[in-house]
């Protein structure tokens, strides 16, 4: 059973920078894709970006946040991170970071496992 734990959130200016992390633990790696996704109340769920745990694979985005967040993983320590820059009041929402096995998907309904959401609040 994979467990995921998000942490990073906050308060944040417009302009500013911010970096979410989810920590990964109970099952294979090998052929993970894990996903940062975002919701704001009274929305669905929306996907942010995606990367596979096998080095080589590309990483998918939404076009909002292309050039602006970075998704990145660091294998020894089981952590995906969503680096995320030159942050608007649009990106205020709760983030969760998600996980399936072997094909990416921007689909929230394609991932079993969930964090518990961490709140990203940009002023400005």
């Amino acid at each position: 059973q994979v467990q995921l734990v998000e942490s990073g959130g906050g308060l944040v200016q417009a302009g500013g920078s911010l970096r979410l992390s989810c920590a990964v633990s109970g099952g294979p790696f090998s052929n993970l894709v894990m996903g940062w996704f975002r919701q704001t109340p009274g929305k669905e769920r929306e996907f942010v970006a995606a990367i596979t745990w096998n080095i080589g694979s590309p990483e998918i985005y939404v076009d909002s946040v292309k050039g602006r967040f970075t998704i990145s993983r660091d294998n020894a320590k089981g952590i995906v991170y969503l680096q995320m820059s030159s942050l608007k009041s649009e990106d205020t929402a709760v983030y969760y970071c998600a996980a399936r096995y072997f094909r990416d998907s921007r689909r929230s309904d394609d991932y079993p496992y969930w964090g518990q959401g961490t709140q990203v609040t940009v002023s400005s």
